[in-house]
């Protein structure tokens, strides 16, 4: 039996090529621990950079906004570089802003390195989605991007906490100083068994308008913003919601919720390459059921912790679904661009989510907030099953 299909005249495995796309789960994993660590050391680093815990926290900010900034313009101007020295480059990128950061006492200097890391984080996540696309056979791709986003999924219930804890015993510059360490350690890997990729010639290359205006991608982006809009709206002030339904323990609901999300990234696995549409209507529909209920009855434990289970369930798996089909609507070679595009609308998603959810939390309380975020997860469920000509079509696309 033949181990190879062609793709434009490269080989390609029929069997997923698991070291490969491991590597760049690894790096996905590394960038969100490098931009979420800060945040669960502010009493830590505020002394040692003589600055308030609310400036340290900056340093997320500061990176969030670099990656929105820059995922778009940086993107479109290495598009026609090599892919894997341009993956390479913002490793290094990351190896080299964490040992800024471990090493630096100034923190004029650390918040610099952090828009560096801002910089490259842009850069890596418009790139990931597409490099796994172009590794596999497109029978393959929903797997392989389920396999590389898994990498989100372990960072923010692994990865996470495990920096943190690593801080508590040898110090949080330490934890940043292993955090480069392992960013080297990818270069390394990524050489080895990451393919290298052209880039994108001057003849092929669409511009940017062009990009966004392919049939479908303005679907898929506008899903996006509606998802996230209404996923920040509970999430950012889940612990305010916890707490008004008579549940102290917002740790536990965390918990639930980030276990949850690894049952459903795996399931989304199984899913995504046989029945996408049916499994992101299915995961959106969840979403949209679980909000009234909590909205009803969250007083109850229970009830409480089943919704918020079934809520990670139905997330863990939904940006896989849509990044497959954004990739799908794109193609390969423009998978890139298109990811950039999504980046930008991610994070505007999660910035305006959190802003929306925080002015309900303000004037209309904490019970509030299912019912604000009730009306954006249905509205990206209802695009999507309106989108079903290009964006989410119901025999994928297998270009």
């Amino acid at each position: 039996m033949s181990t190879t299909t062609m793709a434009k005249g490269r080989a390609l495995p029929t069997s997923l090529p698991w070291s490969g796309l491991l590597a760049l789960s690894a790096a996905a994993f590394t960038a969100v621990v490098t931009e979420l660590l800060p945040a669960g050391l502010l009493p830590r680093m505020a002394p040692a950079l003589g600055v308030s815990e609310a400036q340290v926290g900056f340093l997320v900010t500061g990176y969030a906004v670099a990656s929105f900034a820059g995922a778009i313009p940086l993107t479109v101007l290495l598009r026609g570089l090599p892919r894997r020295p341009v993956l390479v480059g913002t490793l290094l990128g990351f190896a080299a802003s964490n040992a800024v950061v471990a090493l630096s006492s100034s923190y004029g200097l650390t918040f610099t390195a952090r828009l560096v890391a801002g910089l490259t984080g842009g850069t890596l996540w418009a790139m990931l989605v597409g490099y796994a696309a172009r590794m596999v056979p497109a029978e393959r791709r929903g797997r392989a991007i389920a396999i590389v986003l898994a990498g989100i999924t372990l960072a923010l219930s692994l990865g996470v906490p495990a920096g943190a804890a690593l801080a508590q015993v040898v110090g949080w510059r330490a934890a940043f100083g292993a955090l480069a360490g392992l960013a080297v350690l990818l270069v390394a890997w990524v050489r080895w068994r990451v393919p290298g990729f052209p880039g994108e010639p001057p003849g092929a290359r669409l511009p940017l308008r062009r990009v966004a205006g392919l049939p479908g991608i303005p679907v898929v982006l506008s899903v996006t913003l509606l998802l996230l809009l209404g996923h920040q709206v509970m999430y950012t002030y889940v612990a305010p919601f916890a707490a008004h339904a008579g549940f102290g323990r917002t740790g536990l609901v965390l918990l639930v919720f980030g276990a949850a999300t690894v049952a459903g990234i795996w399931l989304t696995g199984v899913l995504v390459d046989r029945c996408l549409r049916p499994a992101l209507l299915g995961a959106l529909a969840l979403c949209s059921a679980v909000m009234p209920v909590l909205g009803g009855f969250a007083g109850t434990p229970a009830v409480l912790l089943s919704c918020v289970a079934l809520w990670g369930v139905a997330f863990g798996g939904a940006p896989t679904l849509i990044q497959t089909a954004l990739v799908d609507a794109s193609g390969p070679a423009h998978a890139d661009v298109a990811t950039s595009l999504q980046t930008t609308v991610y994070n505007a998603g999660i910035a305006a989510g959190s802003l929306t959810g925080g002015v309900a939390l303000e004037h209309l309380g904490a019970g509030a907030l299912p019912w604000t975020s009730l009306p954006l997860v249905v509205g990206a469920l209802v695009t999507v099953v309106l989108g079903r000509r290009h964006a989410f079509p119901a025999v994928r696309r297998r270009s």
